[in-house]
């Protein structure tokens, strides 16, 4: 008998399984390294405070005092700029020619605001999207002589998205300064999501950074940048408790407390009438519902002048387009009863520098009756 002849497998077929096979090997080895770097600072970490050199009186109830509270976004959002995680395009700063002209002009900026108190968010260091730059540098230069304190608020794992430009590595901070001394700072961790959109939504955190007062009481100063990409946007509603809570607790010792940063909320409850402006699909940025305050001695200070209404946030789907992309207010504070609020307002910079407006208030801490 003829022996049967064994039939060859393609060898086109064969190196096209071989190519798939590596490709399946590279994507799950991606993801389980995604997984497996993932972790999260530990709660109640002591930060490092270093001192005022602004000869200042002491910090006392019944004077005015300014607070400014600013996401820079990573210097990068120029008018131009669209990120890709909002719709846009890009995934770094343009160049570092023009990450550094950016980062200019913010150090300016502050330089001429000149506040008592500064709450500084998206302050990135060694980040692939701002070609590693130390922002830090540029906010000191800033506020040079503040005291002054930062928390790093995530360090993420390399995001290989988008392809034709990898987002990469992206550590980024929030930082705190004062006129007077801050005399200790801690950083809290807010609470994630459970499921994997924490991998999207990073390490979270707010620092309670304290000023001694002349009187023996205590500003207790809270900085965050609340969570953005969440399936929902109900996760920092929990963050605003934590947050709420621990600011109660200082008002029940007799401490003086302000919050302040980006809620990534629509503190005007209806940006879309009060700056008749169109969201379309998006959901990131709900209302504060109405129970959050219930029952607690802190309320919210939305940032606004009734005879121009200036947003503090833009949509970074594209480049800024005014009347025609969607705008709204998520920057603002967070005060205690003792705290009387003279005014609260939008810097409008025309989105110049950044997605995100400077915000700040003008405040009096209340003496004790």
């Amino acid at each position: 008998m003829k022996e049967k002849k064994k039939k060859k497998f393609p060898a086109v077929l064969k190196v096209i399984l071989i190519v798939l096979a590596a490709l399946v090997l590279v994507v799950v080895g991606y993801f389980a390294y995604v997984l497996l770097a993932y972790n999260r600072i530990p709660d109640n970490q002591t930060l490092e405070t270093v001192k005022s050199e602004l000869p200042e009186e002491d910090l006392a109830s019944g004077r005015e005092y300014r607070i400014l509270s600013y996401n820079i976004g990573f210097g990068a959002y120029e008018p131009d700029y669209g990120f890709f995680m909002d719709g846009g395009t890009q995934s770094w700063a343009w160049s570092k020619e023009r990450l550094d002209a950016n980062m200019k002009k913010i150090t300016a900026f502050l330089q001429n605001n000149a506040p008592d108190l500064a709450l500084i968010q998206e302050v990135d260091l060694n980040s692939t999207r701002s070609y590693h730059r130390d922002e830090r540098e540029d906010v000191k230069a800033g506020l040079q002589g503040y005291s002054y304190t930062w928390a790093q608020n995530w360090d993420s794992p390399f995001l290989a998205y988008p392809f034709t430009q990898p987002h990469g590595k992206s550590r980024s901070s929030i930082m705190t300064f004062s006129k007077w001394n801050i005399e200790s700072s801690l950083r809290r961790s807010l609470p994630l999501e459970d499921s994997l959109m924490k991998i999207v939504d990073l390490d979270r955190c707010y620092s309670v950074s304290r000023v001694p007062m002349a009187d023996g009481h205590e500003l207790v100063l809270i900085n965050f940048h609340l969570s953005a990409y969440t399936s929902d946007g109900k996760i920092a509603d929990e963050q605003m408790k934590m947050v709420i809570a621990d600011m109660q607790a200082e008002y029940d010792k007799g401490n003086y407390c302000i919050a302040g940063g980006d809620f990534n909320k629509d503190l005007s409850g209806n940006a879309e009438d009060y700056f008749d402006t169109k969201a379309g699909d998006y959901t990131w940025a709900q209302p504060i519902p109405e129970e959050t305050f219930q029952g607690a001695n802190v309320s919210l200070v939305f940032p606004y002048d009734e005879e121009a209404r200036v947003p503090s946030c833009r949509n970074a789907d594209g480049p800024y387009v005014p009347g025609e992309q969607y705008v709204l207010t998520v920057d603002g504070f967070m005060v205690t009863d003792n705290i009387e609020v003279e005014k609260a307002y939008v810097i409008d910079t025309g989105f110049a520098y950044s997605d995100h407006n400077p915000v700040e208030m003008t405040f009096v801490m209340k003496e004790e009756m």
